[in-house]
């Protein structure tokens, strides 16, 4: 038995559902996109992890929002 409550025969009867909604024809294609988005998705983590975060470098005077110059209106 899983830790969080489910007993295999329910792992079992989620997978027979799904193949009644859904049909066995169409299972293979929506587990290939789900495959796909989450190679997609870890690989922009993978990218967003190794990019240095400017912000967080930054001193916290300068993340502060500017008030526009004197010369320029704020509604344009």
């Amino acid at each position: 038995m899983l830790s969080n409550g489910l007993a295999p025969w329910h792992l079992l009867l989620l997978v027979l559902v799904a193949v009644v909604v859904f049909g066995s024809s169409r299972l293979p294609g929506a587990a290939r996109g789900l495959g796909q988005a989450l190679r997609i998705l870890k690989s922009e983590v993978g990218a967003t992890k190794s990019q240095p975060d400017t912000a967080a470098s930054r001193p916290a005077e300068e993340q502060q929002l500017k008030p526009p110059p004197a010369g320029e209106s704020a509604a344009r």
